[in-house]
């Protein structure tokens, strides 16, 4: 399990700006709610500075972030190490040609598209998404840009809700987590 130190300060920090607010987007769900943590200027960037830590020195070139989350933390950690940022989105969001996979969500299903060619064969690339729950969006993310010749490094999220085993969907793939949901 790969996890950020918990005895580094800045994690309570962030834990203890994140809001969960029951039965959103429907009733069962505890959503994890990190725009709370973008209030906070001081636990946004200490977010962003765990992540570049662990990540300047593993030669990524390609940031993906999964949308919309993915597009808070993403570019600010690809400008930070030096690596490109790609955007995956929901259907019919990307002009021009794209490829796309569908995947099953914790209360439903969707689609990811990355656009043709914004990943290159062999970049080393990083998932960054705000949660992990059931692992059905990084898995799709990993297949986006696997199929595009990319080899994933890393996946990493805020959160993981770990109750909900998404980790055991990732095949091996390493997984680096800030925060665990209560």
């Amino acid at each position: 399990m790969s996890s950020c130190k918990e005895d580094d300060p800045r994690i309570d920090g962030i834990q203890s700006r994140i809001r969960v607010v029951p039965n959103f987007p429907k009733p069962g769900i505890m959503f994890q709610d990190i725009t709370t943590v973008l209030l906070d200027p001081r636990a946004f960037k200490d977010t962003i500075d765990l992540f570049v830590e662990r990540y300047k020195s593993k030669n990524i070139t390609v940031v993906a972030g999964i949308e919309a989350r993915g597009f808070i933390f993403g570019p600010p950690i690809a400008l930070a190490i030096g690596a490109k940022f790609v955007p995956l989105r929901k259907p019919k969001k990307l002009p021009g040609k794209v490829i796309r996979e569908e995947y099953d969500l914790e209360y439903g299903s969707d689609c990811l598209e990355m656009h043709v060619g914004a990943v290159e064969s062999e970049e080393r690339a990083l998932v960054v998404d705000d949660l992990i729950a059931t692992g059905g969006t990084l898995c799709a993310a990993m297949n986006l840009l696997e199929r595009a010749g990319a080899e994933v490094v890393e996946c990493a999220c805020v959160i993981e809700i770990p109750d909900l085993k998404g980790r055991d969907r990732l095949n091996g793939k390493p997984l680096f987590v800030l925060v665990e949901s209560q």
